[in-house]
C-alpha cells in the first residue's frame, strides 16, 4: 500500500521522469463552442511531451521518446521541443502524417477528434533501453498502447520498468475512436491497471472505461482491479483519491477557467514534479491541483511555468509540505 503521508524512495538516477508516446499538433478553435469556430490556431500537443516540457521547467529532468513525421508539423514539434531545451534525440522521424488532434476550445471537458499516423510508430530500441534503466518515474497514457507497434513497446517498457525498479504513471485516456475498429480497447486497459504504481483517470475516462457511474463506484471499480493509488479527479470539484485503505476528497485550486486543454497533464507535471523533490504523496498531489489550476489561467496545454516552489506559494500550499 502507498501511504499518503509517505514520500516514495525513489532511487538515484540520472533522469527523473521518462515521458513515452503521443507527440501531436492541436488545432484549438479560436471561439468556444462545438467546432463552429471560423478559425483554429495549432498549439503543441501530445500528453507525454507536455508533461515533459512541464517538469522540465518546474526543477526536475526529463526525457520523451516518441515520433514524428516527416513534415512541416513534424518540425514544427522538434523545434519547439528545441526552444524548451529538450533532447530530443528520443524522437523518431518516419514516413508518415505527423498526428493531430482538433478540439474546440472549452471551460469543461473538450471533445476531441483524432487523426493519428506518427505517433504510434515506436520501437523499443537501445536508447529507450538505456533512458528507461536510468529513469525514476515512466510515464504514458492509452494513446500508444492503442495501436501497433506502440502496444508491444509500452508492454516491454513495463516488464522492464518492474525489474529495474522505475515507477510507472499511467494515464487511461481512453477514447474508443483512437483504437481499431471491433477491439476491446477497454478490456485491454482495464488489464494494464494492476501493473502501475499511479493511476489519474477523469470522470470521463472513468465512464468510457465502465460506463456510466458514481465518481465513488468509479474508484472501487479501479481499485477492484488492482490499482496501487488512485487520483480520480473531478473537474471544478476537485478530486477522490484512494490507495484501497484510506479515500480523500481534495478540493481543487482553480479559480479562473479560460482553457481546459492540458489541464491533466499539467496535474501530472506538478504530481511528478512534487514526488521527485520529495513532497508526500498528499503533498505532490496538491502540487498537481496548483498547478493546473495556474495551466487553466492560459490558452493551449503548454504555458511558461515558474518553479513549483513559486506555483505552490501562489496558491498558499508551502505549509504541510515533508520532504524525504
Amino acid at each position: 500500500m502507498i501511504g499518503l503521508d509517505e514520500c516514495m524512495k525513489l532511487e538515484e538516477r540520472s533522469n527523473d521522469l521518462l515521458a513515452i508516446g503521443e507527440l501531436l499538433v492541436d488545432m484549438i478553435s479560436n471561439e468556444y463552442g462545438d467546432y463552429l469556430s471560423d478559425g483554429y490556431t495549432r498549439f503543441f500537443g501530445g500528453a507525454p511531451s507536455n508533461i515533459a516540457i512541464n517538469v522540465n521547467r518546474m526543477g526536475i529532468r526529463s526525457r520523451i521518446v516518441s515520433a514524428v513525421g516527416e513534415d512541416g508539423f513534424g518540425t514544427f514539434l522538434l523545434n519547439r521541443l528545441d526552444e524548451a531545451g529538450m533532447d530530443t534525440r528520443g524522437v523518431r522521424r518516419v514516413n508518415e502524417a505527423t498526428s493531430m488532434v482538433v478540439v474546440s476550445k472549452s471551460k469543461g471537458t473538450p471533445v476531441p477528434i483524432f487523426y493519428r499516423a506518427a505517433d504510434f510508430q515506436l520501437s523499443f530500441d537501445a536508447t529507450l533501453a538505456e533512458w528507461l534503466h536510468n529513469s525514476k518515474i515512466v510515464h504514458f497514457s492509452c494513446w500508444p498502447l492503442s495501436r501497433q507497434p506502440a502496444r508491444e513497446t509500452l508492454e516491454k517498457v513495463i516488464v522492464e520498468a518492474r525489474k529495474h525498479g522505475v515507477l510507472i504513471g499511467f494515464d487511461p485516456n481512453f477514447h474508443k475512436m483512437i483504437w481499431q475498429p471491433g477491439e476491446d480497447g477497454a478490456a485491454y486497459v482495464q488489464s494494464i491497471i494492476p501493473q502501475v504504481d499511479f493511476i489519474k483517470p477523469s470522470k470521463d475516462d472513468a465512464d468510457r472505461l465502465f460506463g456510466e457511474a458514481s465518481a465513488e463506484e468509479h474508484l472501487q471499480h479501479f481499485l477492484a482491479l488492482g490499482a496501487r493509488l488512485v487520483i480520480l479527479t473531478l473537474g471544478e470539484e476537485g478530486a477522490l483519491v484512494s490507495n484501497g485503505q484510506e479515500t480523500v476528497r481534495f478540493a481543487t485550486c482553480a479559480t479562473k477557467v479560460v482553457d481546459t486543454t492540458g489541464a491533466g497533464d499539467a496535474f501530472w507535471s506538478g504530481f511528478y514534479t512534487g514526488l521527485v523533490k520529495g513532497y508526500t504523496l498528499r503533498e505532490a498531489i496538491k502540487s498537481g491541483f496548483a498547478v493546473s489550476a495556474y495551466k487553466l489561467k492560459y490558452h493551449g496545454a503548454i504555458v511558461e511555468l515558474p518553479a513549483l516552489g513559486a506555483i505552490r506559494e501562489q496558491y498558499g500550499l508551502e505549509e504541510g509540505e515533508r520532504f524525504a
